[in-house]
């Protein structure tokens, strides 16, 4: 049966649905059909998902929400969509910035595709999540073999940002595009899109130009696209006799660049190798890439950038059958290329025609495709008949494989791929429901589905060579949650390159703001850094409550989480105050808010700002509910209070007795400053019990609303007062006086118990009065001291003359030998030898002082000749006295003898005791302390004359 699309059959060829990828946003560019007569498909979207926990997922169309499904594990759903958000059927919606195209987003990892069918043609569309989203890609869409004005190439761009500028290029000089452009005249496409916007390109296939001319032509974009590209209606297969007849759509899902990769493997379809049905379509992104076809040496094709190779075209003998008619095939190339599998559906017709981009082979592939829901359906599939879909699975050598939990039997698999050891490849001839792959290594699954009216294909993992990083919860911070595939060995998350310590999980829950890589290992493959993800903070809304006082308040907007600064120029009013005026300050970003004159109540204002990080810029929202109030009135006051003892400049207040308002209700805190008292820091903890000299405290009274005022308080502290006339006295030991506190004291209470003014009689000692003024009271001590007395320091005697040496006391002294005659001389003459007494007192004229003192007897000439007369000098007398020396000296001030205890305190007139000394004068000095309390020193000096007579 000739497909010539009178009808909008959609049955797009892969299904590209990737654990790896699966995210909670996904992405359809639209399409051109190209018709004479309509008759309108069924289109659905299919979604499933691995989460055990049901979700919903929104469905957009141009930004707005056209519904939403709930979904699970187990629970797939459909979502029906008109055709008009999809398909472009005249002229006019073609090369032109348009609204068509789809964009779903959900709170957790989904997959969906877009199924459209009639009652013989369908056709399946699967989203690749954010493999399929970049800024370069190469459009390839199948060789037109037969000319028909029903043909057509096509090309979707859909913009999944805002201002995203796209350049088409790279396309043959002698393209004929549908609204008339060749590429000689418009060797370049530019336009800007903005986010849900599509652009669609198209191409007639009844021009032999047009047959190959828009294949390898290249898409740029600065901002991340989805493409869709292919045939909406083409023909590639020779049907039987040689001839090209029927038709199909022939579409698919493009990925960016830098998803593809250089090694590939394609398992047969159910078509017609012989006829071309089943074949692969090479496309190079790069000039000087050298194809190879399973284990050739030599290149099949060098290819330039954006030229394409079709490997069975020539040699339908590069499938190659591995047994029990499984056939594969093996693609290397030296540099990244895109792989399309040319494919069709069951029987012989050419009519039954797929398109299915190939996914590279990589370590980096899943262990498991969970789940692929609803596997065979289509939206019409109740009136479709005999179509069946063949299951087939890439893995590494040595994986055991399971389909919803049960290992394949060996008529399925494994079966070599030659030209390479380390895959091998499944096929389950006929399957249906839900589907669940899991391998022990890395794994890719495709579909080849139809019937002998119906072709279509696709692959279920391994769009992009490095995993990606998804969704698996929320937006934003906080509550996103984000993810990559869980089947790899080790994990290690960073945040702008720096690996954040313990996150080695394969999801992972950011808390700030910032670009989001994971590095991962599987096996002995090199590891590897996925591409950023950029993670924002959700815009945060607060609630303050406060208050209005006295006026204008200034709000300053300030962030409660965010370590961002805040923009002044991002400051906006959303809800204005209803019962005043609200003002920013565009300099600085601060609002004024004033009340209306005499309100007082409730107002509210709700306002934005946002940070200065200009890539991850935080926005936060408050809804600000003030309170109008008036603050309460205060008087400032002075307090008085006596000194206290222990520190007299300081005294003991009780500030709780200030009276500073009349006001109720109220509360009142203590502040040492002003400036405390604003800030509420350094509050006086006990007011009532306050310690502290002359000075100022604050008292700050605050209502019911919390408004306040300050009142100031002076403190002063009443020094103490004391008599000028009670001084200390100075008093002879024996003596009395009287002390004197003076008058004008309200009281006196002394310390020996009087309470009079003075106090009489009262000897040497130390005293105290308590003086009342007022209701302080001063303890003023006074002492009486007794004089020093003098001291006899030592007495010198010389012959008949007394000379007596004084220290301390008061000056002058008086001396005397009797007690009763006195004088002002220190020096006595004319002293009779023997006992005599001292007295001495000083200005105080109390009880002298008195030293007993012994004139020696003065002896001054002896003869030692032994004849028993005068034969030596005998003090021996004085023994009696403490410390008795007696010393002799020549005339020349030479010592030369001493006496002393050890010879009886005489002198015989030798100079050791034996020898004589020669007659002449010599001098002597006797020295003793009296055996008093002092130990008065005495000194008694003379000569004596020596004559020895031979």
């Amino acid at each position: 049966m000739k497909k010539t699309l009178l009808i909008f059959l959609f049955l797009w060829a892969p299904i590209h649905m990737l654990f790896a990828q699966r995210d909670t946003e996904h992405w359809f560019a639209p399409m051109a059909a190209r018709s004479p007569k309509v008759v309108t498909p069924m289109q659905a979207l299919y979604f499933s998902t691995d989460s055990a926990t049901p979700f919903t997922v929104d469905i957009y169309s141009n930004n707005t929400v056209l519904g939403t499904v709930t979904i699970s594990k187990g629970s797939p759903q459909t979502f029906n969509i008109p055709l008009n958000r999809m398909v472009a059927t005249i002229n006019g919606e073609l090369f032109t910035v348009g609204n068509k195209g789809l964009y779903t987003k959900g709170s957790k990892p989904y997959f969906v595709t877009y199924r459209f069918s009639v009652s013989q043609h369908g056709e399946i569309l699967t989203s690749k999540g954010k493999a399929g989203i970049g800024t370069k890609f190469y459009a390839v869409t199948a060789p037109i073999e037969e000319l028909n004005s029903e043909y057509n190439f096509t090309a979707g761009i859909l913009a999944t940002e805002d201002n995203t500028i796209v350049t088409v290029s790279n396309y043959s000089p002698n393209v004929v595009f549908t609204n008339g452009w060749t590429g000689a005249t418009n060797p370049t496409l530019t336009f800007t899109l903005n986010k849900g916007q599509s652009y669609i390109i198209e191409g007639i296939g009844d021009k032999t130009v047009n047959k190959e001319a828009f294949i390898g032509a290249k898409i740029e974009a600065d901002k991340p696209i989805s493409v869709t590209n292919g045939n909406f209606n083409g023909q590639f297969a020779m049907a039987a006799g040689g001839s090209y007849q029927g038709s199909d759509i022939i579409m698919d899902q493009s990925v960016p660049v830098d998803r593809l990769g250089n090694e590939f493997v394609v398992v047969k379809g159910n078509g017609d190798i012989s006829r071309n049905m089943e074949d692969a379509l090479i496309v190079a992104t790069e000039g000087g890439t050298q194809v190879y076809i399973n284990n050739a040496t030599t290149p099949a094709a060098t290819l330039a950038e954006g030229e394409s190779y079709r490997v069975n075209k020539i040699n339908n003998t590069n499938y190659i059958n591995q047994g029990n008619n499984h056939y594969n095939m093996y693609i290397r190339t030296t540099k990244n290329v895109y792989v399309y599998q040319l494919m069709a559906g069951v029987g012989a017709s050419n009519a039954t025609l797929g398109f299915n981009y190939i996914p590279p082979l990589n370590c980096y592939l899943p262990r498991k495709i969970d789940e692929i829901g609803k596997i065979k359906d289509l939206p019409y599939s109740t009136t479709l008949s005999g179509h069946i879909v063949k299951l087939n699975i890439l893995t590494e050598a040595g994986a055991v494989v399971t389909v919803n939990g049960a290992q394949l039997p060996a008529s399925q698999g494994p079966y070599q791929v030659t030209g390479t050891p380390n895959w091998v490849s499944y096929s389950v001839p006929d399957i249906s429901g839900d589907v669940t792959i899991n391998s022990t290594k890395a794994v890719t699954a495709g579909i080849s589905g139809g019937s002998g009216v119906v072709g279509y294909g696709g692959y279920f993992a391994g769009f992009s060579s490095i995993p990606v990083i998804a969704k698996q919860n929320g937006e934003c911070i906080p509550g996103i949650v984000l993810e990559v595939d869980d089947s790899f060995d080790t994990y290690q998350w960073y945040k702008e390159n720096n690996p954040i310590p313990g996150a080695t999980n394969h999801s992972y829950t950011p808390t700030q703001s910032g670009n989001y890589t994971v590095k991962i290992t599987v096996g002995s493959c090199p590891p590897v850094i996925t591409p950023v993800y950029k993670v924002y903070t959700c815009l945060k809304k607060t609630i303050i409550n406060d208050t209005v006082c006295d006026g204008v308040k200034q709000i300053v907007p300030t962030f409660s989480s965010s370590i961002q600064t805040v923009v002044p120029g991002t400051v906006t009013i959303i809800t204005a105050p209803t019962n005043g005026n609200a003002v920013i300050d565009p300099v600085t970003g601060v609002i004024s808010y004033a009340p209306a004159y005499n309100y007082i109540g409730p107002d509210k204002i709700v306002y934005k700002f946002c940070g200065n990080n200009p890539d991850f810029t935080d926005c936060e929202e408050v809804t600000l509910n003030l309170t109008v109030s008036e603050s309460p009135i205060v008087n400032d006051a002075l307090i008085r209070t006596c000194f206290l003892e222990a520190n007299p400049a300081t005294g003991l207040f009780n500030l709780t007795n200030v009276s500073v308002t009349l006001a109720t209700g109220i509360t009142k805190k203590y502040y040492p400053s002003l400036a405390d008292a604003h800030a509420g820091t350094n509050e006086i903890l006990t007011p009532n019990n306050y310690i502290a000299p002359n000075g100022v405290v604050y008292i700050k009274v605050i209502n019911a609303n919390g408004c306040y005022r300050v009142a100031m308080v002076t403190l002063v502290v009443l020094a103490p007062v004391k008599s000028d006339v009670l001084t200390d006295k100075i008093i002879c030991m024996e003596g009395k006086t009287t002390l004197d506190a003076g008058p004008g004291f309200k009281s006196y209470e002394w310390s020996t118990g009087a309470t009079t003014q003075t106090i009489k009689n009262v000897g040497v000692g130390v005293y105290w009065v308590k003086l009342k003024t007022g209701e302080c009271v001063t303890t003023q001590t006074v002492k009486v001291y007794a004089s020093e007395q003098p001291v006899i320091t030592n007495i010198d005697i010389s012959n008949n003359t007394v000379t007596v040496n004084v220290a301390g006391g008061t000056l002058p002294y008086k001396y005397s030998m009797d007690n009763i005659n006195w004088q002002d001389s220190n020096v006595f003459t004319n002293i009779s030898r023997g006992n005599a007494t001292i007295y001495v007192k000083d200005d105080y004229n109390c009880e002298p002082i008195q030293v007993n003192i012994t004139i020696p007897n003065l002896i001054n000439v002896i003869t030692p000749n032994n004849d028993g007369v005068n034969d030596a000098i005998d003090y021996s007398s004085l023994a009696v006295k403490n410390n008795l020396v007696i010393n002799i000296f020549d005339r020349y001030g030479s010592k030369i003898f001493q006496a002393d205890k050890t010879n009886g305190y005489k002198w015989n007139g030798t100079a050791d005791g034996s020898k004589r000394v020669p007659t002449g004068n010599y001098w002597y000095e006797i020295g003793w302390n009296e055996p008093n309390a002092k130990q008065t020193p005495i000194k008694f000096t003379g000569w004596i004359m020596v004559k020895n007579r031979e």
